[in-house]
């Protein structure tokens, strides 16, 4: 069964259609004129239009071109309605963009079946559509994957070289102020070539600071090597199927490749991130998955504040991450931003292929659409967007603990303590 769209400036037509489709279990829209049925049609997203040629102000081809022209609703499957049987009307029809035609006055059973022929299409252009993004969008995640993993690869060794390194020279820095400052106290009048270099180079100074400078090398080594363990941890390119994970831990791994978007900056405010991590049991999942699904929201989130902060500075950005156990097999993630929130009239569409709310260029429609076939479709899960105009906009995800398909042997084993981070002072 599908959504229809019936578009007829005649309420008799409207009353046959609407009885006709609904008998067959088929939910129903009616538009009496073009405009009104463009408006129907960019809300509900139906799989199938019907709509009258002559109509007053707004024809039936206007509308069509108008639904053909809109990415969203180019796939819905178009049939004109016409007393028309000229060959040639019928050229113009399709190259309006139509897909079928219905004659005045109309068949029941003509009607009925090219409204199946014409459901079917539409369900198969549906399935291509959303395959083709899964793997556009696999595609591209697999080549960053890649390049990631590479370049983590690459920056790991010389990293780990230095870091290994640091507590050594620290050692060794240490033996030699301890010997420069012994050297001072056994003598008293040094001569007058290293007095002039003791003055010229501040040694008390010197000796006060090169502890601190080795202090910050070591803590500025010691975040890139995290920084390295997280995007190999993130991306899990060199593992494949199941594994089990702990999503407080994947979570910190994506905040942690998006420090650089949180930090302040010329344009932007820092954005304060606040954590409630709940204890959960580890579970089963594809990771590289659940990792790109989580700065997916994140990444949607940063940019929902930043936008935001082009109209009120005086609202800093705020991102709210929770989780929660829900019960033995099911645990919770809410993400949540105080951004300007997505409209009541897209809501329900945005987690179709290739449907954005951003400007043209800036975004390709594919992000959500690939979150809920992650969350829904591989894993079992479910996702809710939550959103209030001016409020901000909150995700809500659940998954299973334990994915229901797939071979005992092919699976590992789950471990069953808690896991939670603890929160910075």
């Amino acid at each position: 069964m599908g959504k229809i769209l019936a578009i007829d400036d005649d309420i008799t037509v409207q009353i046959v259609l609407q009885d006709l489709l609904e008998s067959e279990g088929h939910e129903v829209a009616i538009a009496s004129d073009g405009k009104e049925g463009i408006h129907q049609a960019e809300q509900l997203r139906p799989d199938l239009i019907i709509c009258d040629w002559m109509m007053p102000q707004l024809d039936g081809l206007a509308v069509c071109k108008h639904v053909k022209a809109n990415p969203a609703l180019s796939s819905t499957f178009f049939i004109l309605l016409t007393a028309r049987e000229l060959v040639t009307d019928r050229v113009i029809g399709l190259d309006s963009g139509a897909d079928d035609f219905l004659s005045k006055p109309i068949d029941t059973e003509e009607l009925m079946a090219r409204v199946r022929a014409g459901l079917r299409l539409s369900k198969t252009l549906n399935d291509l559509q959303r395959a083709q993004s899964q793997l556009i969008q696999s595609e591209k995640m697999s080549s960053i994957g890649q390049l990631v993993a590479g370049v983590a690869h690459e920056i790991n060794n010389p990293v780990t070289f230095i870091y290994s390194n640091l507590s050594h020279l620290q050692e060794y820095t240490q033996d030699l102020i301890d010997l420069v400052q012994l050297y001072q106290q056994e003598v008293n009048q040094p001569s007058e070539g290293i007095q002039t270099k003791l003055d010229s180079i501040d040694l008390n100074f010197m000796l006060q600071d090169l502890p601190k400078v080795i202090g910050s090398m070591q803590h500025g080594s010691d975040r890139i090597r995290k920084i390295v363990l997280s995007l190999q941890e993130f991306t899990h390119f060199e593992r494949s199927g199941l594994q089990c994970i702990q999503i407080n831990e994947a979570l910190e791994n994506t905040l942690l490749i998006l420090g650089h978007r949180l930090q302040s900056n010329a344009t932007h405010q820092q954005i304060q991130v606040i954590k409630n991590y709940g204890k959960l049991p580890a579970i089963e999942s594809y990771a590289a998955q659940i990792n790109q699904s989580f700065l997916q929201i994140l990444n949607n989130a940063i940019d929902a504040i930043e936008t935001s902060r082009l109209y009120s500075t005086s609202n800093p950005g705020c991102l709210t991450i929770q989780t929660e156990n829900l019960s033995e097999n099911r645990v919770l993630i809410r993400i949540a931003d105080n951004g300007p929130g997505i409209p009541e009239s897209v809501k329900s569409q945005i987690f179709d292929p290739f449907f954005s709310t951003k400007p043209v260029g800036s975004g390709t429609g594919l992000g959500l659409s690939m979150v809920y076939q992650i969350v829904v479709q591989q894993h079992q899960g479910s996702i809710e967007c939550i959103s209030n105009p001016e409020k901000g906009t909150e995700f809500k995800i659940e998954l299973p603990t334990r994915i229901q398909s797939g071979k005992s042997s092919d699976r590992p084993s789950i471990k069953t303590e808690n896991f939670a981070l603890q929160q910075p002072e």
